[in-house]
């Protein structure tokens, strides 16, 4: 054997040792990777399926460059979410990766490849740095039961303008009984309507009316159902959030979605409160020196903090007092209110972190 081939096989093994970062371009049926040593130089990309089989071979197939343990991602909430579980079951560190900027596409044009590579790229330099949300707990299940309730409501709302629709041009004999009813009379009242033939406008309306009022109904059903699931959820893993002043369920849920089912990523409540959007941004310039209003964040968790602080302020006199005392100083209402949703997010926060750091049996109980 000469000293060439000899010497093959030792870079090779050294190569496979080295430590590289995987990048993941996420899409439907195929998520495209590409492994990036800690030089920044791209060692190899391929695609692969997006089934149990592919994650396997996907993983097999970046150690066969290195030693991993980090991992880029982008979509771990939607496309990328089934391979960050199956990362983060076999070890790997999953980071929440965003698109390339505009800028950076514009230079290097725009290529499933390209993207991987920049995704581990991001990674390596330090620019991406988000844990990603795990997906596999009791915010998760929130989370889906949260996006049926909330599209079931959409429905329940839509057959309800259309029944009044309906109602609004049916004639004087079908209309003037019906009108001025309530929603849940209404719809009783359209359930009773007798059964006519078809041929008219007026059958017409009727069958219409009926069909309209049974989903409305049925939707009623499917709304109550999801609201019991979640709160079961809420009182199995976090009954404590339920018992703050002015937390019901659904706001429960929007907080608990947006902190994920690993809060522990979150590495302050400053982190949790800038989450929800409601910390204050510098938008000082020169001799003017002002915050703003924070516009980003999580603003189904912004909403829930809001309904909240509504709640509170209609109901519980320390809230009241807390904010005739900040617009004693000088802030108006809507800046009162703004810091109101501030503490109630320090608050809220946590209690959350706390029932997720101790024992279940203790949480339960505490």
């Amino acid at each position: 054997m000469t000293s060439a081939s000899m010497a093959q096989p030792t870079r090779l093994h050294q190569e496979r040792r080295q430590e590289v970062v995987l990048g993941v371009d996420t899409h439907k049926d195929t998520h495209v990777a590409a492994v990036v040593s800690t030089t920044g130089r791209l060692v190899d990309s391929r695609s692969f399926p997006t089934t149990a089989d592919g994650y396997r071979q996907l993983l097999d197939w970046v150690r066969l460059h290195g030693m991993v343990d980090r991992a880029g991602v982008e979509c771990t909430g939607s496309y990328g979410a089934a391979l960050s579980r199956f990362l983060r079951s076999n070890g790997l560190a999953v980071i929440e990766v965003n698109q390339p900027d505009k800028a950076t596409r514009r230079r290097r044009g725009k290529t499933d490849t390209i993207d991987a590579e920049a995704a581990a790229h991001a990674v390596l330099s330090g620019r991406a740095t988000a844990t990603a949300k795990h997906t596999d707990g009791p915010a998760e299940a929130l989370r889906l039961l949260k996006m049926a309730k909330v599209s079931a409501v959409k429905a329940r709302t839509q057959a309800i303008n259309q029944l009044r629709a309906v109602l609004v041009t049916a004639s004087p004999d079908l209309r003037e009984p019906l009108d001025g009813l309530t929603i849940p009379k209404l719809v009783r009242a359209c359930l009773a309507l007798p059964r006519a033939a078809a041929g008219t406008a007026t059958t017409a309306a009727i069958f219409t009316m009926r069909l309209l009022a049974r989903r409305v109904e049925e939707l009623d059903e499917e709304i109550d159902a999801l609201k019991q699931q979640i709160t079961d959820v809420l009182k199995q893993h976090m009954p404590q959030l339920l018992e703050c002043y002015g937390v019901g369920p659904d706001t429960a849920a929007a907080l608990l979605i947006a902190t994920g089912d690993n809060p522990e990523r979150l590495h302050s409540e400053a982190s949790f409160v800038s989450l929800c959007g409601v910390s204050p941004v510098e938008a000082s310039s020169g001799k003017t020196q002002r915050r703003r209003l924070n516009r980003g964040g999580d603003r189904q968790a912004n909403s829930a903090l809001y309904t909240i602080v509504l709640a509170r302020l209609r109901w519980e006199n320390r809230s009241r007092t807390y904010v005739e005392r900040r617009i004693a100083e000088g802030k108006t209402r809507r800046e009162a209110i703004r810091c109101l949703k501030r503490y109630v997010a320090r608050e809220l926060y946590t209690i959350i972190i706390r029932a997720h750091t101790m024992p279940k049996e203790q949480a339960l109980a505490a």
